[in-house]
């Protein structure tokens, strides 16, 4: 019978604990973990990984605090998205993948103008500017976050990277950008107030109020996009923005009659996930 590596057991156990929980992929945080606190790549973990006492114990808290429903990213510091990678904490919104979608269309349009102007609205950590300055490097980008807590994460990620952010509602942002914007992108709060026993603990329990919760129906954060982004964009200019999956009818409906050309577009599990629009040129 093979002996089982110590890594081994220590997934084994740690993917145990973290499925008792209720964690959706116990398996791959465990190893997330491990790989956190000995700093060897997930695929060679098995092969590679030599934790010794202190890193054992490191881990061992970690799995704790996981199985507790502490999100994966703040007991790492970091999430990925899509080229980059976002430094995040208590006290502001973990990207999530299925945003890599809305900030891929904000960028693929972008690469199409010379000297793009770009701003995001409820820029929480800033992923989708950073995401913006890194994949389009001749874009101007501007970004509004309203929690200071975000709003300081935000400034952490996005320091020297020429990004404009600055703190406040978006409501009444770049007054001095009006007309001159040629993609506003967001990621809005969007979840009714109703909706709190459907949220996952790591969303509930643990990213700020302000990026969740959005009115009676989830939508009021989208009508203040639909106001601000027509007051930004030049003609021809597009607006983006994430929605709930149940809301792939009732957030395109914001953006209906003034708009031309909007469309819902689905993310990877085949789900509404976001609404663009276009400004008509006049």
């Amino acid at each position: 019978m093979a002996v089982r590596s110590q890594a081994e057991r220590l997934l084994e156990q740690a993917t145990s604990d973290l499925d008792a929980g209720g964690v959706s992929s116990p398996r791959h945080d465990a190893e997330v973990l491990l790989s956190h606190v000995t700093g060897v790549p997930r695929m060679m973990l098995l092969g590679a990984a030599r934790p010794d006492g202190m890193q054992v114990q490191q881990f061992q808290r970690l799995v704790e605090a996981r199985a507790s429903r502490v999100p994966l990213q703040h007991l790492t510091g970091s999430a990925g998205f899509r080229y980059v990678d976002v430094e995040v904490g208590p006290g502001v919104f973990v990207p999530r993948p299925e945003t890599e979608l809305l900030a891929g269309w904000a960028i693929d349009h972008a690469r199409t103008l010379e000297a793009p102007v770009v701003v995001e609205l409820c820029a929480g950590a800033g992923a989708i500017s950073l995401s913006v300055v890194h994949e389009v490097p001749g874009a101007r980008v501007h970004a509004v976050e309203l929690d200071e807590p975000a709003f300081e994460w935000a400034r952490r990620n996005l320091v020297g990277t020429g990004v404009d952010l600055r703190l406040g509602d978006m409501a009444d942002a770049f007054a001095d950008l009006d007309g001159q914007v040629d993609v506003v992108v967001a990621n809005p709060p969007y979840i009714p107030l109703d909706a709190w026993e459907s949220v996952a603990p790591e969303a509930r329990d643990h990213d700020p109020a302000l990026a969740l919760w959005s009115g009676d129906d989830g939508l009021d954060a989208m009508r203040v996009v639909d106001r601000v982004a027509w007051r930004l964009l030049r003609p021809g200019g597009v607006v983006g923005a994430e929605h709930a999956d149940a809301q792939g009818e009732s957030a395109p409906a914001v953006f209906t009659g003034r708009w031309s050309d909007v469309r819902d577009h689905r993310d990877l599990a085949d789900r509404p996930r976001y609404v663009t629009a276009t400004k008509p040129r006049r």
